[in-house]
């Protein structure tokens, strides 16, 4: 069981390979639809040849990226869950995912299914009635050349999941001396595409069951409107500690949980498929439709990340004892600063949900409210963060029809709920918030950054106690032998805002937008590549 929470973290870190890159996108995207929306930069530059030949570039680039999605998750899986030789892992994932579609095909050929019988027309033709005809032919589509069925990101994470657990069996697999060449590494794409095309097989047997059960969640939670928003972004904050919540966001991005629709004939599934999908395709989905699918993203964030946590922030900082606010100070404007432009809030959120409950709570239902009342007033802001860039980009930039107001109206409301809340609780429960903690509690005395990588390091336990090193947007997570050597104290001096011990051998060390070059830093000095 704690190897398998293990395993779930490591996925969960896998996917944010892709997503980190959709997101860069999707901002570029939003300016390039901004930029050809009149009403925004005018009919003038509108009729304008080469800037408009620039946006439309642009355009294509990003519809590509978001078209083969399923391959880029096929491969984050494998290279995050890959024990070594994530290269090797990466490349057979892609060959996995082709093979695996190989297989699907022809078992659909094998049922007479193809592209030309399962076009709407042709159903119809079969004596399908028109709605039926269109919802049956949106269940294929035609990926990376391949016709098979409309699987999305989940096809690919499915791929990658069975192709790293083939790469993490044989990947040191010795073959007899006439052979040998093909043994080690090599051997793990020669197995792949035996295994996978049969895996296809399968997958084309029960898919249609699992399609059916899919789409019975997701028309559950449609069915629930605004109450399916709000369980989602509670639900989401309530998994931050875990690291599990990009799980239940990538099911509601990329699945049919998120929405279906139709662009070009063919179908669009995951509430950020359908967003970016209408900034490619501009007019090809109806607002409702996209309005329906951005109750799921940024829009419901916007308030609490803007305003509610930044004035959370300053109840922090206003309830510290006066001997330690400078010390806080430097700590939480660091946090609401990156809450407030980006929407990356663990920075702030460590600093409270280990050490109240109540705080905790108060701020996840805080956050399902938002995302309920974003959905009730018809906003249609996406992308994944919630910051001021997504509210600038895809809230202003996309003009009236968004309803962008509505996230500054309410943020206006959330900012002194938060703070007095926070404040409230914060002294009638004696919270031991950052600056308050217990007297006979030893302070931390912050190192420099020159000495940051060893002190971090001797926190972990040592070089020989780390097995593995990485990161995510926030969070430095390792993979310790004896996860009773790290020391939180240690690694609190070293600027981090918390240290969460997600399984017997991993832990996580929350340090912000800078964990990259920390992560690096502590590489260099272990000698990992």
């Amino acid at each position: 069981m704690k190897n398998l929470a293990s395993q779930i973290h490591a996925f969960g870190k896998a996917l944010m390979m892709p997503i980190s890159v959709i997101a860069a996108a999707g901002i570029f995207l939003g300016l390039a639809a901004a930029m050809q929306n009149p009403a925004v930069t005018g009919d003038a530059f509108a009729n304008l040849q080469v800037p408009q030949l620039i946006i439309g570039f642009i355009r294509k680039v990003a519809a590509a990226l978001f078209a083969n999605l399923p391959v880029f998750f096929a491969v984050a899986s494998a290279i995050g869950l890959a024990k070594a030789e994530k290269p090797t892992a990466a490349f057979a994932a892609v060959i996995g995912y082709i093979s695996m579609n190989v297989g699907i095909n022809a078992t659909l050929a094998a049922k007479g299914l193809t592209a030309l019988t399962t076009t709407p027309a042709a159903l119809q033709q079969a004596g399908m009635d028109q709605t039926t005809a269109m919802m049956t032919s949106a269940e294929y589509i035609n990926m990376l050349g391949i016709f098979t069925y409309n699987m999305s990101v989940l096809g690919g994470v499915i791929a990658g999941l069975i192709t790293v657990a083939l790469h993490n069996r044989f990947y040191t697999q010795q073959l007899p001396t006439a052979i040998s060449f093909f043994g080690g590494r090599r051997f793990v794409p020669i197995v792949t595409i035996v295994v996978l095309p049969l895996i296809g097989v399968l997958l084309a047997l029960i898919w249609p069951t699992i399609g059916q059960g899919i789409a019975w969640v997701g028309q559950m939670i449609g069915k629930s409107g605004q109450y399916g928003a709000f369980l989602l972004g509670t639900g989401e904050r309530l998994l931050i500690p875990t690291g599990l919540h990009h799980i239940l966001n990538e099911t509601v991005r990329f699945t049919p949980i998120g929405g279906m629709a139709t662009v070009d004939g063919q179908t669009v599934v995951g509430a950020l498929n359908i967003f970016n999908s209408s900034l490619t395709h501009p007019g090809a989905i109806p607002d409702d439709t996209v309005r329906s699918a951005t109750q799921f993203l940024a829009q419901g964030k916007i308030p609490v990340m803007m305003f509610g946590l930044p004035a959370a922030a300053l109840a922090i900082y206003h309830t510290a004892r006066p001997e330690h606010k400078q010390r806080v100070k430097a700590l939480v404007l660091a946090g609401a600063l990156t809450s407030f432009t980006t929407g990356i809030t663990e920075p702030l959120e460590f600093c409270f949900i280990f050490v109240s409950p109540v705080l905790y709570i108060l701020h996840a239902l805080l956050t399902g409210l938002s995302f309920m009342l974003m959905s009730m007033l018809h906003l249609m802001i996406g992308n994944v963060q919630g910051g001021a860039i997504d509210l600038v980009v895809f809230g202003i930039l996309g003009g009236s029809k968004t309803h962008w107001w509505w996230t500054v109206a309410l943020g206006v409301i959330y900012a002194p709920i938060y703070y007095y809340g926070f404040r409230f609780v914060i002294t009638r429960m004696r919270v031991e918030t950052p600056g308050r903690e217990a007297d006979e509690e030893p302070q931390s005395t912050q190192v420099t950054a020159d000495e940051r990588t060893k002190v971090i390091i001797s926190g972990l336990g040592g070089e020989s106690n780390i097995e593995d090193v990485d990161c995510c947007f926030t969070r430095l997570r390792v993979r310790v032998k004896e996860m009773k050597e790290v020391v939180d104290q240690t690694l609190l001096t070293t600027g981090a805002n918390g240290v969460n011990r997600v399984s017997e051998h991993d832990v996580q060390v929350i340090y912000g937008p800078q964990v990259e070059k920390i992560a690096n830093e502590v590489k260099s000095a272990l000698g990992v590549a």
